[in-house]
């Protein structure tokens, strides 16, 4: 019988398998196994909770059983991949490349099956906390994400697959155990004519149905699912047929160059549809690849309007691109794609040669030559996007992790900060996670060079700008610690890089209890009286009020004896550090009478009641606040 302790077993199995299990799979079946494998371990908490709370109502058991059916069936996915792959003697390239449909049709059901079970998690049957929570939905999200870069398949048919499935999930007879599909029925489906019935028999297979039982419900459900497929042909499904509808329908596909592109989604430069919309200082948004190009070249203003660019960050527009992803939907244009080169490695085509034989060296038996490599790839990699999406597409980056535990300190370096430049690209962000990097990152953290460690902690807070690897590196073990480490006693750039690491890092609820119980609270209170580093306190600041949201910290920053030091800052700070030392104060009084009393008696009435008349808007209401709980406290 299915039971949280059978889920929390799958979870376990499925979260200890690595790239190096995997290294058989062809891509992308590794990389897809890797990412479900990272997904499910962010449920490890979930399954904990919902152990510890039981499964006494009816509606906790079914979902608990809903949960281990599709744990399941990502663990015989994740299993795919750990499979040798067929000899090209007995598999060629057609039969590779439907094999290779075929999973992604099996990954499409599989995290679908997953989202659907973490959408229906019954709240009220289990104490599921905020932080765990977070994760649940974060996870969800990123099923969903995952769903749509594979294309979309109707939901209704997986509903319906679901649906048959669960009803045989508890057959006492079984003609074969479960388990992984033999090659030979993977190969059954054309890569060209994938249809309904290979769609039902894929979603069978990964489900762990018997060949009996498979052959039991598929007529059912092939027969359930023609009225709600909306083909064009009312035809019964052929498996034989050589042409299905789908197939034909996609040749109808319009491109961008038949509709006219409403001008706010073209890129000023190039007026073609942009993919990768970004936004410079001035406000304006471009295409990355152009803007990119642009600003190595040299320039520093801005192409439309001329203005000085204050700074050259670009700064992805997500509701542009999903404005031109819907746009595209609606007019049945084929969605501009991020994966695609925007043709930037055309322009250094001609090295790509070099680039790759370069990368071989990074293997080489020789240090001096993995060395140079490195040191060469660092370079390339700061200089411009279309070196960085070159380099990831020569396969740089799993040679650069490898790299991350050479001896030579120097070699770490090198490879430390190329990962580092690599990251800039946003897509490079994922494949550089995939690859394994963030383990030996953190030993570099640890146990590197001083500039390597501080391009470690520069290299952590760019990957933790994607939301997932927030959760997934604040768990793993030693990585918060040695943030902390380098802040308490790292070189200036250095405290500044793990500072703004660990701001982000806490950006994420159950990260803050880790970081308070690394001991990051003293080396902020000292950077509280930093005057002689630039942007120390503001730095400590703003740490600080991210901690303060959650209970455990706020009690933790009392604890510290911070608030002496917050209300010295609203006497003597700048008008930015005023204004978050008071966001700060007033954040830790609310519903602590103790503290307000204690900011009473430190005397911060007079610089409150100042703060009040000449701060910033904000300053001003965070000051007008505490002075009305104060008045209130003096009342009582």
């Amino acid at each position: 019988m299915a039971s949280a302790g059978a889920a929390a077993k799958i979870v376990r199995e499925i979260a200890a398998v690595g790239a190096a299990d995997l290294a058989a799979a062809a891509e992308p079946l590794r990389a897809d196994c890797l990412r479900l494998a990272r997904k499910v371990s962010l449920l490890s908490h979930l399954v904990a909770e919902v152990a510890e709370a039981g499964e006494g109502d009816a509606a906790a058991a079914a979902w608990v059983r809903e949960l281990v059916r599709a744990l399941e069936a990502a663990r015989r996915f994740v299993e795919l991949g750990r499979a040798p792959p067929l000899p090209p003697t007995v598999a060629g390239a057609s039969d590779q490349d439907a094999i290779c449909d075929n999973a992604a049709v099996q990954f499409k059901y599989v995290t679908w099956q997953l989202q659907a079970a973490l959408t229906n998690l019954p709240h009220s049957c289990f104490q599921i906390s905020d932080e765990v929570q977070e994760e649940v939905d974060l996870v969800r999200a990123q099923l969903r994400r995952d769903m749509e870069k594979k294309g979309a398949l109707d939901v209704n048919i997986f509903s319906k697959v679901h649906d048959i499935l669960a009803r045989v999930d508890n057959a006492e007879s079984q003609s074969q155990p479960h388990g992984q599909p033999e090659p030979s029925q993977m190969q059954n489906h054309s890569k060209e004519h994938l249809e309904l019935k290979d769609i039902v028999l894929l979603v069978s297979e990964i489900s762990g149905l018997s060949k009996s039982d498979m052959t039991k419900v598929t007529s059912e459900l092939v027969e359930g699912l023609r009225d709600i497929k909306s083909l064009d042909s009312p035809k019964p499904v052929n498996v034989d047929n050589q042409a299905s509808d789908e197939t034909k329908s996609l040749s109808k596909v319009k491109k961008p160059d038949s509709v006219a592109i409403p001008e706010d989604f073209r890129c000023p430069v190039s007026l073609e549809l942009m993919r990768d919309p970004v936004i410079v200082s001035t406000g304006q948004t471009y295409e990355r690849a152009f803007i990119q190009r642009w600003i190595d070249c040299g320039n520093r203003t801005c192409p439309k309007t001329q203005q000085k660019l204050h700074n050259l960050t670009l700064t992805p527009n997500y509701v542009l691109r999903s404005l031109i992803m819907q746009w595209c939907e609606e007019k049945g244009i084929e969605p501009p794609s991020r994966s695609k080169n925007d043709g930037s490695s055309l322009e250094i085509g001609g090295d790509r040669l070099a680039v790759e034989a370069l990368v071989r060296n990074l293997s080489s038996s020789s240090l001096d030559e993995r060395k140079s490599a490195a040191a060469e790839i660092r370079s390339l990699a700061k200089k411009s996007t279309d070196n960085r999406i070159l380099l990831a597409e020569s396969s740089a980056i799993p040679a650069l992790v490898k790299l991350l535990s050479s001896k030579d300190l120097k070699t770490q370096e090198h490879a430390v900060t190329a990962l580092l430049n690599l990251s800039i690209y946003d897509q490079n962000k994922e494949l550089i996670v995939v690859a394994g990097a963030i383990v030996p990152i953190i030993q570099v953290l640890r146990m590197g060079s001083m500039e390597a460690r501080e391009n470690a902690a520069a290299a952590i807070f760019s990957l933790s700008l994607i939301d997932d690897n927030k959760i997934m590196i604040g768990s793993t073990p030693g990585a918060i610690e040695a943030l902390v480490e380098l802040l308490q006693t790292g070189s200036s750039r250095g405290r500044k890089d793990a500072a703004t690491a660990l701001f982000n890092l806490c950006i994420y609820q159950a990260n803050k209890v880790r970081a308070v119980r690394a001991g990051i609270l003293a080396p902020l209170i000292r950077m509280l009286q930093d005057s002689s580093r630039t942007g120390a306190i503001d730095e400590a600041l703003t740490i600080l009020s991210v901690l303060v949201s959650h209970r455990e910290c706020k009690t933790a920053i009392s604890k510290g004896h911070a608030i002496p030091f917050l209300i010295d800052l609203l006497r003597s700070g700048q008008a930015r550090n005023k204004e978050n030392a008071a966001a700060i104060l007033l954040a830790l009084c609310k519903k602590d009478a103790e503290n307000l009393a204690c900011i009473g008696r430190l005397g911060a009435q007079i610089p409150l009641t100042e703060l009040a008349k000449t701060g910033t808007d904000r300053a001003k209401r965070k000051a007008t606040s505490l002075l009305e709980h104060l008045s209130k406290l003096q009342v009582l």
